[in-house]
């Protein structure tokens, strides 16, 4: 069964149940002005379904600002299974989901995302198409990531060179130990953090990393908080327990309030829109997706830096916030 849900801005919005599974779950698309909605299937626990729609809809939207801050032919949008992974990731509430997915009739294309795997996204396959299981983005998201760094770097005064420069890795699962290992190669000092304490301890017992708990993470003294992990980074609380200079990672939705970018500007602290900088994996899907080769993705998504740079730049020319800047940026290749 699908309840339509009018929400102003979103083509739609949808809460799915299926009584044979049990499954219950939440369909966005918010824009599919540029190509189809591309967007994640996160399996999460949520407190009700309200909360699990308020998710889907923020990652919606943030995924139309990414694809069209970057350039893509795609859309945005986001799907989201209520659940706990170890108990109902299984074959019978994922093919639920393809079939809810099937009634877009293509206009969402679906990539695995948090609490859901490569393998998930085929059996959902089996249901709808397309889906974009081709390859895992996130090694990708972490170069993309690298590159944003390292523009946030030079326009901090530095030549972008990595070496003895403190990183904090808040959230080491598949983008965040990417990134580590990429830091890693660049000789940056790694701080890492993470839910799960064993994710932790392997990233840091293979790079000699220092281990830090996860909510402590953002106020460690470091020059990048890089959160690879779960949005609502900074929040009101967090915010004047900052102890870092730039703000970059693979995480969506890094702000918990559109409102926090201009209170780190006026901290001076340097954020890289989660949605520019995170992008190198939705440019690797859009790769997939027209067949080119992973030379020919890797050298796109190297160009993260550049528009991370143009952004920073534009944001300081027209005395705006970077995340204004970026937004502006999306929101004018959406203009009819």
């Amino acid at each position: 069964m699908m309840t339509p849900i009018h929400a102003d801005g979103f083509e739609q919005v949808a809460l799915c149940h299926d009584e044979e599974t049990g499954l219950r779950s939440v369909v966005v698309i918010h824009d599919t002005t540029l190509g189809p909605a591309l967007g994640g299937v996160r399996m999460h626990t949520y407190p009700d379904e309200d909360a699990a729609v308020a998710d889907g809809m923020r990652l919606a939207e943030a995924m139309t600002l990414k694809a069209a801050a970057a350039g893509l032919g795609l859309g945005g949008g986001w799907s989201i299974m209520i659940g706990d992974p170890a108990r109902h990731r299984n074959e019978g509430p994922l093919r639920a989901h393809g079939r809810a997915l099937a009634a877009f009739e293509g206009r969402f294309i679906p990539v695995n995302d948090i609490g859901t795997t490569q393998a998930d996204i085929k059996v959902i396959g089996r249901e709808t198409s397309p889906v974009c299981a081709a390859g895992d983005p996130s090694p990708l998201t972490a170069l993309g990531v690298l590159e944003g760094i390292r523009a946030c770097l030079r326009a901090s005064g530095g030549d972008g060179d990595l070496a003895g420069v403190r990183v904090c890795v808040q959230g080491v699962g598949n983008v965040g130990s990417a990134l580590a290992d990429l830091l890693a190669a660049e000789a940056a000092e790694l701080i890492v953090a993470d839910t799960d304490p064993r994710r932790a301890d392997a990233v840091a017992a293979r790079h000699g990393a220092r281990v830090v708990a996860p909510e402590v993470a953002p106020a460690v003294a470091c020059d990048v908080l890089a959160p690879c992990g779960l949005g609502s980074v900074v929040t009101d609380e967090t915010l004047p327990l900052l102890d870092c200079r730039i703000i970059a990672g693979g995480a969506n939705n890094v702000l918990a309030t559109p409102a926090h970018a201009a209170m780190l500007q006026a901290r001076g602290i340097l954020y890289a829109p989660d949605f520019c900088v995170n992008a190198g994996g939705l440019i690797f899907l859009e790769e997939q997706l027209l067949g080119h080769d992973s030379a020919h993705a890797e050298a796109r998504v190297r160009q993260v830096g550049v528009r991370v740079a143009e952004v920073i730049d534009r944001s300081r020319r027209m005395g705006v916030s970077t995340a204004d800047a970026a937004t502006e940026l999306a929101r004018a290749r959406l203009r009819p």
